[in-house]
């Protein structure tokens, strides 16, 4: 996968505020937090510079400034959010203007070229329209047993997400539009079930729902075709929401380079 065939965007746009990282570290940006030295943006912009597939990379926050306080002197490409981070992916992906399409987050420290590579290749295996990355609870306690993660829980796997996705084509963009959608009602858990209806909602509840009949679900209701893509990296699981996560990634940044110096 030499060919620079593949585009990304980095949803690196603060939550306001109110937002748990920068607040408790007193930063004006929750990418500008330093995990091991470096720049959370930095270390995922690094990570995809690194891999051979991308001929573009588009950093989504609210100005350039800040990315250029967490990159230095690298270019880059920036672009102003929209009203959430659905729509700004939309967005993102419009401005690019081709296919295919990896979305990450700026909160993502531990993504290496690596990883990276390995969604891009399954992701074109697939064939198709949207992928969304996910690690399973086996691997990734695993890995770190002691690591509190939200999972969703199917018949056949309990699954995290990975802030992994990746478009192959403008129906892929149909799924962000309802993800857009449902959040103008995540207080409005009723409108939120019934767009996925009430009998898979119900089998969701009751853990008798497989992982791939839930996407069978989310690709009718988008006229597209979206799939899960299970990674075997635990790592790909862990962004930093909360100072634990920033001591789990620094612990685990730490490791890696003593590996890569032994």
């Amino acid at each position: 996968m030499s060919a620079k065939t593949w585009s990304a965007v980095i949803l690196a746009a603060s939550r306001g505020p109110d937002d748990p990282i920068a607040r408790h570290y007193g930063l004006a940006h929750k990418c500008l937090l330093p995990v091991a030295g470096k720049p959370m943006l930095k270390w995922v912009y690094d990570a995809l510079s690194a891999s051979a597939q991308f001929q573009r990379i588009v950093i989504v926050v609210e100005s350039p400034d800040i990315a250029r306080q967490a990159l230095g002197a690298a270019e880059f490409e920036s672009l102003q959010p929209a009203r959430s981070a659905p729509a700004s992916a939309i967005a993102a992906v419009d401005h690019v203007g081709q296919f295919p399409v990896l979305i990450t987050t700026g909160d993502h420290p531990l993504l290496t070229a690596k990883m990276i590579q390995n969604v891009c290749q399954q992701a074109t295996q697939l064939g198709a329209d949207l992928t969304v990355g996910l690690a399973t609870e086996v691997t990734i306690k695993a890995a770190y047993p002691h690591n509190k993660r939200t999972y969703f829980r199917f018949r056949d796997h309990a699954v995290s997400g990975c802030n992994l996705f990746t478009v192959h084509s403008p129906r892929g963009l149909n799924l962000l539009r309802l993800w857009s959608d449902l959040e103008k009602n995540r207080k409005a858990p009723w409108r939120l079930a019934f767009a996925f209806g009430f009998w898979p909602l119900i089998r969701f509840a009751t853990g008798r729902m497989l992982l791939g009949e839930a996407f069978d679900i989310i690709s009718g209701k988008c006229d597209m075709r979206a799939r899960p893509l299970l990674l075997h990296f635990a790592e790909a699981a862990i962004d930093v929401d909360k100072p634990s996560d920033k001591a789990l990634a620094e612990e685990i940044l730490s490791r890696r380079q003593a590996e890569s110096r032994a």
